[in-house]
């Protein structure tokens, strides 16, 4: 007689690692993201233009024990974005987590004889901050509506409040930066149309405000003066990347809560 000692297959699959896709997640805020994604236990897609910087973000993840690839993205290309999510369709079949990250600042750097409302800025900055958010997520969606609980996180900022910058309290009230200031609130603006727009499906969309990080968003100036550094910052914009299906959509929130529109 042979007795059969083998333990019978599981009824259930193994779990699935999550897909996501950080835009800018070569440095700063992005590879810190990525990073804690990664821990979480998702696969992570590293989306950059700086290729050789990507790599090296790829094999810091990936000494942690994170599965990471990249793929060249550059946001302000249609062509680009195209092609970036071709590739993860290729690779991933779906895509579970969109973080669009990638954003400019380019007040910060500018010159003194650069006007306030200088088109040009507000072009460059809008072009990077809403038309390129806007654009990977719309390249994206066939992949997010493949997953079972698609993410889309809009990373934003208390300066895109009109509440905020109205309060004379808040801490970010004394900033006068129009271009990225209104690009923030128009990206805020899409979150929530985005949201009800999927309201009958499974994705979640939100925006969060990860906080004055150290980043060289702003340039060195910024990196030096900012108190949150990228890897505390990161928790937020990852918490909203993970959140269940009880988890909302179509709202705007930092570390400390709900912040007004």
């Amino acid at each position: 007689m042979t007795t059969h000692t083998d333990t019978p297959p599981s009824s259930h699959p193994a779990p699935v690692a999550p897909v996501a896709l950080v835009t800018g997640g070569n440095r700063g805020l992005g590879l810190a993201t990525a990073r804690r994604l990664g821990a979480a236990g998702a696969t992570v897609v590293v989306g950059a233009r700086d290729e050789e910087r990507s790599r090296e973000a790829v094999v810091a993840l990936r000494a942690d024990g994170i599965w990471a690839s990249a793929v060249p993205l550059d946001v302000d290309d249609p062509e680009s974005i195209r092609a970036a999510t071709a590739r993860v369709e290729r690779e991933h079949g779906r895509l579970d987590i969109l973080v669009n990250n990638a954003g400019i600042l380019p007040e910060a750097t500018a010159s003194d004889a650069v006007r306030p409302l200088d088109p040009d800025l507000l072009l460059r900055t809008f072009r990077t901050n809403v038309l390129g958010a806007a654009g990977v997520t719309q390249a994206a969606l066939p992949l997010l509506h493949r997953s079972p609980g698609g993410r889309i996180v809009n990373v934003s900022s208390r300066m895109g409040s009109l509440a905020d910058q109205l309060d004379p309290d808040s801490p970010y009230h004394s900033l006068v930066v129009p271009a990225y200031q209104s690009s923030k609130a128009a990206l805020n603006a899409l979150t929530i149309a985005l949201a009800k727009s999927l309201a009958d499906s499974p994705i979640k969309v939100n925006s969060v405000c990860p906080g004055w990080v150290q980043t060289d968003l702003g340039g060195p100036e910024n990196r030096a003066a900012a108190p949150t550094p990228a890897d505390e910052a990161a928790e937020v914009v990852a918490r909203a990347a993970l959140l269940d299906e009880s988890g909302p959509s179509g709202t705007f929130f930092d570390a400390e809560g709900p912040v007004p529109w």
